[in-house]
């Protein structure tokens, strides 16, 4: 029987833990010290975040014989919207390096991701070592994400799962021209009213979302094939539309998508505890050894993430001129 490792005192299995305190939903793996999935809970967000992250991290530990609290994992690490919330993170890291970790360690032939989160949609391009290579995000309407799915749902009157399916069995479909979550979910209710064939409406709603994540794919980076995670992931008439839009597979993970955030950060925490921080390096000439950022606004939102949301473009051009910097 397995007990938790205490550092220093002897030498039984180590548990490494990722929390994905997200919007909707609040997931947390726990892995050991071979990257064996020991334990994994999703649970819906309560409106605190540190009880949403302590609600998961309790159910997580007790999976795990030897564990008595997250105190006793040998890391912890943070991700998702209330990342700064998650009680005994030894770090936080931000989401979409965690994505790209778990995508990688789950299938690491897959190369890029649409994330679909509570609130936003990114697109992400994995590195070979499953770092993030390039990444795009619309977080500035709630139109194609789980939220916006959600209402959909409730306007159907049916539940999510229903509605995720009920696109499948159309043979039209009937175009949702607002670009916006209010505006969609009041033309999809007139539509309903009208007496428009359902099916027919819930394939354009998952068509108009996956016109949404082709720009984001594309801007990442995707070209021959594509994962999707996050709870939408789950949603059968999304990745249906997804691939006729993008004309690429839309590939299936092994693991529950919706978990790949907190196996992300879990998967920090067992190859490197720490990875998360900035590390500065002095740069060659050459510049060998810097990490090579397509566009530079990237750089800064992944070194706000990380370091200090208030600094300012200058100071974090002063770093990357003068010092250079490794991610």
């Amino acid at each position: 029987m397995y007990a938790a490792y205490v550092a220093g005192k002897d030498s039984r299995m180590k548990y490494f833990g990722g929390c994905d305190a997200g919007s909707t939903y609040t997931k947390c793996v726990i892995i050991d010290e071979n990257g064996k999935i020991a334990a994994a809970v999703t649970k819906r967000s309560r409106i605190n975040p540190v009880l949403s992250a302590k609600d998961a991290l309790d159910e997580a530990v007790s999976q795990v014989d030897g564990l008595n609290s997250a105190e006793e994992l040998t890391y912890l690490i943070g991700t998702g919207y209330g990342r700064n919330k998650v009680p005994f993170a030894d770090e936080n890291i931000s989401e979409i390096s965690c994505h790209a970790m778990g995508v990688h360690v789950t299938a690491p032939s897959v190369k890029a991701i649409i994330d679909i989160g509570g609130q936003d949609v990114k697109g992400i391009a994995i590195d070979t070592d499953g770092t993030v290579l390039n990444f795009a995000m619309n977080d500035k309407c709630a139109a194609g994400t789980g939220r916006f799915f959600e209402s959909m749902a409730r306007a159907f009157e049916m539940s999510l799962d229903e509605f995720s399916n009920l696109s499948l069995t159309a043979k039209n479909v009937i175009p949702i021209t607002a670009q916006c979550a209010v505006f969609a979910e009041s033309e999809v209710i007139s539509l309903v009213g009208e007496g428009k064939p359902m099916e027919e409406i819930a394939a354009g709603i998952q068509l108009s979302v996956a016109k949404r994540c082709f720009v984001m794919a594309k801007k990442a980076g995707a070209a021959d094939s594509v994962t999707l995670t996050g709870g939408c992931a789950k949603n059968e008439g999304l990745k249906k539309a997804i691939e006729k839009v993008l004309k690429i597979n839309v590939v299936d993970l092994p693991t529950d998508p919706q978990l790949m955030g907190a196996l992300g950060a879990a998967e920090y925490a067992r190859q490197n505890p720490g990875v998360g921080r900035i590390q500065l390096i002095r740069m060659g000439k050459d510049g060998a050894g810097k990490k090579r950022f397509k566009r530079l606004d990237m750089a800064r939102s992944l070194v706000r993430d990380k370091v200090s949301r208030a600094m300012t473009n200058d100071e974090l051009d002063h770093i990357f001129e003068t010092d250079g910097f490794f991610m």
